[in-house]
């Protein structure tokens, strides 16, 4: 059925759309370069499969659509803000409490960008404080493990540049340990270093 909405020209999409031009890692020599639209994908479909987890074999009662969406949507304010480097986001609390106000700023700045009979589908989606607890916690490790995989990729292809941060990693997965992820870990990440040839 037709609305009385007159379509009002609205630049959101060709915003997000620029997730594929912003680089990864900016500080690190790369041998696989990422942008944050590949990462996102990457983050949305480990989110998924964390969920799904959660769910079947942990006594969860997740909605996976509704957390693979907010994964997909985690990194939208860098679109404004660049993909800002952790050593350099978190180098004191003062950069650091500045860079979340600027992100809150570019994700509110997101969803103004919306037609005011769309924003509140995405208001959960793209601004912090609507953001579900349970899904961004599920994120945030979907996020980790996505970072390790990306380590664990360079190393594998002889670039040492990312020997420091796999380690950093591998201690934020510990911190963050419940049986979930520690069965994700367990399951899936072998894998993430193996040739072609051997995924069979």
């Amino acid at each position: 059925m037709m609305s009385n909405h007159k379509p009002v020209t609205s630049h959101f999409l060709a915003q997000m759309a620029r997730m594929r031009l912003i680089e990864r890692w900016p500080l690190m020599r790369n041998q696989f370069r990422e942008n944050v639209a590949e990462h996102s994908l990457m983050v949305a479909l480990v989110t998924h499969i964390l969920v799904v987890i959660e769910n079947k074999l942990f006594a969860g009662a997740l909605d996976p659509g509704q957390a693979s969406l907010m994964a997909l949507y985690h990194d939208s304010s860098e679109v404004f803000t660049g993909d800002l480097p952790t050593p350099v986001k978190y180098a004191s609390v003062a950069l650091r409490d500045a860079y979340k106000e600027l992100e809150s700023k570019a994700e509110q700045r997101l969803l103004e960008m919306l037609p005011d009979e769309l924003k509140d589908e995405f208001t959960s989606l793209l601004l912090t404080p609507a953001k579900n607890q349970k899904y961004e916690d599920i994120v945030k490790d979907a996020d980790v493990l996505c970072a390790y995989i990306k380590c664990l990729e360079e190393l594998a292809g002889g670039n040492q540049e990312f020997a420091s941060a796999r380690k950093k990693l591998e201690q934020t997965l510990t911190e963050r340990s419940r049986p979930p992820l520690d069965y994700f870990i367990q399951t899936f990440i072998p894998s993430m270093q193996l040739p072609l040839d051997e995924l069979r």
